[in-house]
């Protein structure tokens, strides 16, 4: 399992009237965590589309439990909890600043080879950064 966190606080234009932020914006905080936890292995998702991979959501699921407000400085708790092959899970786990549970997630990607448009295995370099998290698997 790998695990990775990451803050980020809610904007003014990401809320609405209530000052709640937008429900829609939660698959892009899951995008930030989950650029940042890759960039924490020492690879990025510019990589893998120099070398001809995309890795586009193919499921996304949230659970909202409490509202997130402006200006709050949130932490976003990622998690990968099985060794990616085809697919790579992330788990998702949002805390206020009170360090309360309001939101969880997760999405499923996919690796695509980007002249075939077909799924592809994880890329070796990728792996190779992942596999101390995984020995036992």
């Amino acid at each position: 399992m790998y695990t990775h966190e990451t803050q980020l606080r809610v904007r003014y234009a990401e809320t609405d009237q209530m000052g709640y932020a937008y429900y829609g914006n939660y698959a892009a905080y899951y995008e930030v965590a989950r650029v940042e936890c890759i960039r924490s292995l020492g690879f990025s998702y510019k990589k893998l589309e120099e070398m001809g991979v995309m890795l586009p959501v193919l499921e996304l699921h949230t659970r909202y439990l409490l509202p997130a407000r402006y200006d709050e400085l949130l932490t976003i708790k990622v998690v990968i909890p099985k060794k990616p092959t085809l697919k790579i899970l992330f788990q998702y786990e949002i805390l206020n600043e009170a360090g309360k549970l309001i939101n969880q997630g997760e999405t499923t990607l996919v690796f695509i080879n980007m002249e075939t448009n077909r799924p592809i295995r994880m890329p070796e370099v990728m792996g190779k950064l992942l596999e101390p998290y995984f020995s036992n698997q």
